[in-house]
């Protein structure tokens, strides 16, 4: 018999939305992919060029299980230079993406049958992780007039010794918006740990990003080089976190994971040392899409009621076309040949809506919008 955990696991919509794609193109049709969040850019050649030089060089065998020396002392200079705060290398663990990161915090983290306060909206895989490792979400609705932020009020209400964690993500998947910093210290006062999803800081475009190590100690940190660096393929992530739960998660990566790639792991030391110019063009252009995909979005009919300023996301109210985000997204799919997200992958209280990513060239997100327009002038007949 299969094991319940893997027949109760939801699927990753996005994906599926995605393979469908896929099995249009094979067919020779021209699908533009506004679903997955995915930089559109070669990674850097700076840090090719030192992934390629560490193969060369021999620096390909295993590393030390929490990662390279220089790429955890380079995170932690990192966290000082942007934010100001103090980080130990000691408190670093290099993962194999951000996902085994929060394997490996939650895993640690959690007792069966603790609870995590969750956003809803959220990232897909958060919940299925919290709840593979035997813990319980509790989702606390956050609303499009919000912004789609928490109120620090609405978590205060949903406090309980069973609580062990709250998580922020900021800049969001799937909103785009970026958390007041005001508003994240509020969150910290709480006596749980707070988890802080920051894989998209450095992609903001008004105003900046703030880590949560700049209120509180008692927080994980989740980053990576996926989104900031256009690494998504190398699959490198990290976590910071409080001292005393390095080991055991140290002891949980050397049994599952071992270690994370050698040389992926030099790449990315390089990456933050001198791929700055990439980087900030890289965003400048994220920006320009932006501005041009949320005009669009509400010329079509689209609700925002928020304009995200970080990530590279869109998360726009087609409750006017339909409230059924799925049937919608994959209808979209089939007539117009745009890939975009359904709401309803990102928690019950994102139906209705659907998400775009501009993780994409502008030339390829005009022609979407003009498929998109031609597709509801159908729709609405």
């Amino acid at each position: 018999m299969i094991a319940k955990r893997a027949q109760e696991i939801p699927p990753f919509i996005v994906m599926d939305v995605l393979e469908k794609a896929q099995e249009f193109e094979r067919k020779g049709e021209r699908v533009i992919h506004l679903e997955v969040g995915e930089p559109d850019f070669d990674t850097p050649q700076c840090i090719n060029e030192a992934g390629y030089r560490a193969i060369c060089e021999g620096k390909t065998h295993y590393t030390h299980s929490l990662g390279l020396i220089e790429l955890r002392e380079a995170i932690a200079e990192h966290y000082w230079t942007k934010y100001g705060v103090k980080v130990s290398p000691e408190q670093v663990l290099v993962a194999s993406g951000t996902s085994p990161a929060l394997l490996l915090l939650f895993a640690a983290l959690l007792e069966p049958g603790e609870e995590v306060i969750l956003s809803n909206p959220y990232y897909p895989c958060y919940p299925n992780i919290i709840r593979f490792v035997g813990g319980v979400p509790l989702f606390v609705d956050v609303f499009e007039e919000e912004g789609f932020q928490y109120l620090p009020e609405m978590i205060e209400e949903k406090l309980s010794p069973r609580v062990k964690a709250i998580m922020v993500n900021s800049p969001s998947n799937p909103t785009g918006n970026v958390m007041p910093p005001e508003r994240m210290a509020k969150i910290a006062q709480f006596s749980p740990f707070v988890v802080s999803d920051e894989i998209y800081h450095g992609l903001v475009y008004e105003g900046k990003a703030h880590s949560i190590l700049e209120f509180t100690d008692h927080a994980f940190v989740i980053n990576g080089f996926s989104k900031l660096y256009a690494m998504t393929g190398w699959r490198l992530g990290y976590l910071i976190a409080p001292k005393e739960f390095i080991r055991p998660m140290q002891k949980l990566q050397q049994n599952l994971f071992i270690s994370a790639s050698s040389f992926a792991q030099w790449g990315a030391l390089i990456g933050l040392k001198e791929a700055e110019q990439d980087v900030e063009r890289m965003r400048q252009t994220y920006d320009r899409r932006r501005r041009f995909l949320i005009p669009r979005l509400r010329e079509l009919g689209f609700g925002i009621r928020v304009e995200p300023t970080g990530a590279f996301y869109v998360l726009a109210n087609a409750k006017r076309f339909s409230k059924d985000s799925y049937r919608l997204a994959f209808d979209i799919l089939k007539e117009a040949k745009v890939g975009v997200a359904p709401g309803i992958d990102f928690g019950s209280n994102a139906e209705g809506y659907l998400r775009f990513s501009y993780a994409n060239s502008m030339e390829n997100i005009e022609e979407a919008m003009n498929r998109l327009e031609r597709y509801l002038k159908r729709y609405r007949k």
